[in-house]
């Protein structure tokens, strides 16, 4: 029988071994034949080299609207205004004449500024617009396909706000990208009977020994005392290459994998994870040094660590919110979870997972009071604007309020 994230198969946890201290446990597939046993233990490794990589910011984005009659923002900006921020556009969006068929849903741009426009020579009449921003993906290397039955696109700003229609568009649409991080080496890897069989396939030539090579494994991080937890956002996905024995300790072997195209987590989650090493933290506002994405991480982290079956505190108990760093959204979600739930605690990472926590279960039960302290912190810098990072409108504190109030929530500013 195939065991859950870290739990033997009576329910009970299960605490994993390993000779030379393990720090990541793989769960998942070998193979991808359609198994629904995708939580299957592969190995416990020693270190994961490439797994939590640092890469440069992600490059803006070069695109081309082709035979583009412009309307809006689009059509008013003046010459002398193209590639200056009074040329910032914010979002916007592609989309097929009749939105919603099922065929294609649309693409989002974010960021967007019109770089330059010029008689198009495709489309008599019509204009060229020049853009760069960002591609709204989940992962940099993703995929952006062409629709194949949509001959002219629908133009739209935020709000559906009208913007015009183009012909064509170009840098939109590509190919997955190759990997970040081409090759990811699992050191000092205990295998379990899964991961054997793809490494006994290792040398095979033909379509078949290809295909016993191939993994795709969430990564859980092992604790002090042999518990693990999921990282989210850490896989392991590609083809073994390789194995040989390790330096590490007699019968350990370091796995080579082809890694398929994905992010890497940055260097900076190792230090973030080290606060769970020995169980909870125990200090508030350890995450306070952090920037917005480590701020970000931190409360997946707490998400992945909460305590089963926590009880809500009674209706009307009041919370007290450390508001002196609150900086940012994710500052926020960091200080909010630790008023409910103490120190490393979580209580929402985005605004839908804030108002899913604020229903209940979660360590807090409306109506209850919240006393925000410094609150003039986050007053200063949740403030309403463009955010860059999420490539969507800035949440601001009066966002945050309208949500809380519209739970039955009493705040009081302070």
């Amino acid at each position: 029988m195939t065991t859950g994230a870290g739990f033997a198969a009576e329910g009970s946890p299960r605490r994993w071994e390993h000779p030379v201290g393990p720090r990541w446990l793989l769960l998942g597939d070998v193979g991808f034949e359609g198994s629904d046993e995708v939580d299957t233990p592969l190995a416990l490794c020693a270190d994961i080299e490439g797994l939590f990589v640092d890469l440069p910011p992600r490059p803006r984005e070069s695109f081309t609207l082709v035979g583009c009659s412009p309307a809006g923002a689009l059509a008013g900006l003046p010459v002398e205004a193209l590639g200056t921020g009074e040329a910032w556009l914010g979002d916007v969006s592609l989309l097929g004449p009749s939105p919603g068929a099922p065929s294609w849903w649309g693409e989002d741009l974010g960021d967007v500024v019109v770089l330059a426009r010029r008689p198009s020579v495709a489309v008599p009449g019509a204009v060229d617009v020049d853009l760069d921003g960002f591609v709204h993906v989940d992962d940099r290397t993703d995929a952006v396909v062409r629709p194949g039955d949509v001959a002219e696109f629908v133009l739209e700003g935020r709000d559906g706000v009208p913007l015009g229609t183009c012909r064509d568009v170009t840098g939109v649409f590509r190919v997955r990208a190759a990997p970040l991080v081409p090759r990811v080496r699992l050191l000092g890897c205990r295998p379990e009977s899964s991961l054997s069989t793809a490494l006994d396939a290792v040398g095979r030539s033909g379509g078949a020994g290809v295909r016993r090579r191939r993994i795709r494994a969430e990564v859980h991080a092992v604790a002090a005392d042999g518990s693990a937890g999921r990282v989210i956002g850490a896989m392991v996905s590609g083809t073994v290459e390789a194995a040989e024995p390790s330096r590490l300790g007699a019968g350990l072997v370091d796995v080579t994998v082809a890694s398929d195209p994905q992010e890497p987590l940055p260097t900076g989650m190792l230090g973030v994870l080290g606060h769970w090493y020995a169980g909870r933290p125990v200090e508030r506002n350890v995450w306070a040094g952090y920037g917005r994405e480590l701020r970000h991480l931190w409360a997946g982290v707490a998400l992945t660590h909460r305590r089963p079956g926590v009880v809500d505190k009674p209706a009307g108990t009041t919370f007290e919110l450390d508001g002196r760093f609150v900086t940012d959204v994710e500052g926020f979600y960091c200080a909010i979870g630790e008023a409910v739930n103490g120190p490393g605690g979580y209580f929402g990472w985005n605004l839908d997972a804030f108002h899913d926590c604020l229903r209940g279960r979660f360590g807090a039960r409306a109506p209850f009071r919240l006393v925000w302290r410094d609150s003039a912190v986050a007053c200063g810098s949740l403030v309403a604007g463009y955010d860059r990072r999420r490539l969507v409108p800035a949440v601001t504190v009066e966002d945050l309020l309208a949500v809380l109030v519209a739970r039955d929530v009493v705040v009081d500013l302070r």
